[in-house]
């Protein structure tokens, strides 16, 4: 099974780099982030017409989260259970033995923001569900933007980023927290080139530059871990014209 996490800073937008990239990709079951479409506008028919079924929960303008399978969608679930958010950040379902969770980390703003204390506050939440989510389900794997590089070398200037959001060391605290509940970066369970990436600023030539972050991430538990054979980062329709400023990454499972 290959399973991929895209933000596709809109699909309404991107909707077409997304059926695009499905057959030649050819994941089975892929995370989206900020959709930014209510749930009456997400483009099911095209969807389903592409082979595919999907769970979404979305929202107008801001984030929204989607799961497409080509298996059955079960048990779906929107949102952190007990924690009260009108963001649209968060999506799980069953896919054959698998429960497969979609995020949306907020981004923070500034480390000195009510933001970021809000995202301090929902990744706490996160950890918290996660752990009784992994007694339920032993396969499980967390997908998405998490708006968090775990280590310098995820960062292509650290120097330049220190105490800034989405490196800061709360934030990174919060994501060993996840991996102290098992779950391991598929990213990290191999040999990758340096400077590798899955974001950047559509300013300044930041991609033909290669001046990105490593944000995007698949963390799976310890049984899915042991069956990764392989995780990449895609970064073809980086290239594609209007393309999002992030770029899927895969994970293959057996």
């Amino acid at each position: 099974m290959k399973l991929a996490t895209w933000n596709v800073n809109s699909l309404k937008v991107r909707l077409p780099h997304l059926l695009d990239w499905l057959p030649v990709a050819q994941p089975d079951v892929v995370c989206l982030q900020e959709t930014k479409l209510e749930d009456g506008k997400f483009p099911r028919d095209e969807i389903e017409a592409a082979g595919w079924q999907a769970a979404f929960s979305g929202q107008r303008t801001y984030n929204g989260v989607a799961v497409l399978s080509r298996f059955p969608l079960a048990d779906v679930q929107a949102g952190i259970p007990g924690f009260e958010d009108d963001h649209k950040r968060v999506l799980a379902a069953t896919v054959e033995d698998t429960r497969v969770v979609c995020v949306y980390v907020p981004n923070g703003q500034s480390v000195d923001s009510d933001k970021y204390a809000y995202k301090l506050r929902w990744l706490d939440a996160l950890v918290v569900w996660l752990g009784d989510e992994l007694k339920r389900h032993p396969r499980l794997a967390l997908l998405g933007d998490y708006n968090i590089a775990p280590a310098d070398a995820d960062v292509h200037d650290p120097a330049a980023w220190v105490g800034n959001v989405l490196v800061s060391e709360p934030e990174r605290e919060r994501f060993r927290a996840l991996e102290s509940l098992g779950l391991k970066d598929a990213f990290r369970l191999f040999p990758q080139e340096e400077k590798s990436y899955s974001w950047w600023d559509y300013r300044q030539g930041a991609f033909r530059r290669n001046l990105g972050l490593r944000i995007d991430h698949i963390l799976l538990s310890p049984s899915l871990a042991a069956d990764c054979s392989a995780c990449t980062i895609d970064k073809a329709p980086r290239r594609w014209e209007r393309p999002s400023d992030h770029t899927p990454v895969i994970a293959t499972l057996g």
